[in-house]
């Protein structure tokens, strides 16, 4: 297949994986916002089924088990793999099963369209692959330093789309996320985002937890953004298993999300396997997909705040 293939039609198939989840369900709604037909997989083990718009066609399959899954690629144009078991903690504390999902999962995903004549494979990947760096922003030709089971498995999961696009000619595009927040976000459960973890503990009156010291820094990045870096990759013609970075280009400190929060922090130690700062260069997504961010962090973070029923401090 050509990199250059016409775009993708209105009304032509769109699969999503991991459907009913946070970035998946906002990703649906896009879709069929633009007039495309979307098929809405997911097992609704971390999905939620209130999340997905009934206007898609619902798939419940699961990836890691490839017959369950391939009736879904039949006829579909491109797919977006949003499917994961995310959060570093559950990856430290689980290894094989988020190995199972995270890896052996998004490898089915490509075996499944391959076999089905898929045009494109946008692939979600995400910014922890790049673990520590000597220097910022991050930039896609640096050399990957995974410091957790997480972070290695999404660079196995974009290698693995890389490979498809050179050994089979499935057009992939892989976008490393960082840390995306937004409406819909999971606020509940032991793996959860910072932004969860302080809206959670808001609501229960208790002091928001910060590890460290709270001067790490991270590019958050709303889900607004990275839904249309997706509907982008889906139209470009750099689809030859490149990486690209969607992040909003601007680090904040947990500190300073707290602080948005408000209340009482209490500070816990370190926790192991997770990146001192972060921060995207953006570059080549610029150059690739015409993309860049449109959100500004900190009115994000008020308006996630005003969504729960809560008051931002600052």
């Amino acid at each position: 297949m050509s990199a250059n293939q016409p775009l993708t039609p209105r009304g032509a198939v769109v699969l999503v994986t991991g459907a009913a989840g946070f970035i998946g369900s906002h990703l649906v709604d896009a879709l069929l916002a633009l007039g495309y037909r979307v098929r809405a997989l997911d097992n609704l083990t971390a999905g939620r089924r209130e999340n997905l718009n009934p206007a898609a066609e619902f798939i419940h399959g699961d990836i890691r088990d490839l017959e369950s899954i391939r009736s879904a690629f039949a006829g579909a144009d491109c797919v977006f793999h949003a499917a994961a078991l995310p959060r570093v903690m559950l990856s430290i504390e689980r290894p094989l099963e988020t190995h199972l999902t995270n890896v052996v999962g998004t490898l089915n995903v490509l075996i499944a369209a391959r076999e089905a004549g898929v045009r494109r494979l946008v692939y979600s990947g995400s910014s922890s692959v790049y673990g520590d760096q000597s220097t910022l922003p991050l930039v896609e030709t640096m050399t990957p330093n995974p410091l957790n089971p997480y972070a290695l498995q999404k660079l196995a999961g974009e290698q693995y789309s890389r490979m498809f696009h050179r050994l089979y000619g499935l057009q992939t595009v892989t976008l490393r996320y960082f840390n995306v927040y937004g409406p819909r976000m999971a606020v509940e459960g032991a793996y959860v985002t910072v932004m969860s973890v302080f809206m959670r503990a808001r609501r229960e009156g208790r002091p928001l937890p910060i590890h460290g010291d709270g001067e790490q820094t991270r590019d958050f990045t709303h889900v607004s953004d990275v839904v249309r870096a997706n509907i982008a990759a889906m139209q470009t013609a750099d689809a030859d298993g490149r990486a690209l970075n969607v992040g909003s280009g601007r680090a904040l400190s947990v500190n300073r999300i707290a602080a948005l929060f408000g209340g009482s922090r209490t500070y816990l130690p370190l926790r192991p396997g997770d990146a001192r700062h972060t921060l995207a260069d953006l570059s080549a997504v610029r150059r690739s997909l015409g993309w860049a961010p449109q959100a500004d962090t900190e009115a994000g973070v008020r308006e996630v705040i005003r969504e729960a029923g809560l008051t931002a401090a600052d």
